[in-house]
């Protein structure tokens, strides 16, 4: 029976490499560091959260026209959704539309980490500030392509001196992760680079200013 030991032998080896092999990937799927795990799907926006979109973005249609602003195409952050979930949104205007959507971190204030946001326009404080934005000039910063923000309220008229940009960061994911937050920022909006990318020809080529408009 030489041969069915052989054979049992064989299989052995073969089930402890397919174990091995298993081990590895579930590994590297779900035990890597909280803020760079990745889900492997993308979820969209549910009916009420477009809703609220919808709502925040019919408040503001007056203003953009009045003030010059771009009025088919307005990006809005919306901070009451976990860090994790895609929450910075591209409105299109005329159709009442969500085109696209991604991740994006607020600041941390005087904490190494926070799981949610606190406001402040303070210079210094390291938090988000909520209101109005409009996005400025591009220029090339240290983490490559950024764009200026002009704060339009009284809750973050001090954006431009706070240094507090739209700009990309390779530590926040092109992906959700929710249930799991994303790094934090110092105060900007920041997103991953491809989201930025993304963002980039709307901005460009843009004949009027685009609004920015962070709330909560």
């Amino acid at each position: 029976m030489k041969w069915f030991r052989n054979i049992l032998w064989l299989f052995g080896i073969l089930l402890l490499t397919a174990l091995t092999v298993a081990a590895h990937y579930y590994y590297k799927a779900y035990y890597r560091p909280a803020h760079s795990r990745i889900r492997l799907f993308h979820s969209k926006a549910d009916d009420g959260e477009v809703t609220r979109i919808q709502e925040k973005a019919a408040l503001q249609r007056n203003f953009l026209s009045r003030h010059g602003y771009n009025t088919e195409i307005c990006f809005m952050v919306d901070m009451t959704l976990p860090s994790g979930r895609s929450r910075f949104f591209v409105y299109d205007l005329h159709r009442d539309s969500i085109l696209l959507s991604g991740l994006v971190a607020h600041g941390c204030g005087s904490n190494r980490f926070s799981y949610t946001p606190t406001f402040s326009n303070v210079n210094g404080s390291g938090c988000t500030s909520l209101g109005r934005y409009r996005i400025g000039y591009p220029y090339a910063g240290s983490f490559g392509r950024a764009y200026k923000l002009y704060g339009l309220d009284s809750t973050n008229d001090q954006a431009f001196a706070r240094n507090v940009v739209l700009h990309s960061y390779e530590g926040v994911p092109a992906t959700e992760t929710d249930p799991y937050p994303i790094c934090n920022s110092r105060g900007c909006p920041m997103v991953s680079r491809i989201f930025l990318e993304k963002l980039q020809p709307f901005i460009d080529h843009s004949g009027k200013p685009i609004m920015l408009w962070i709330f909560d």
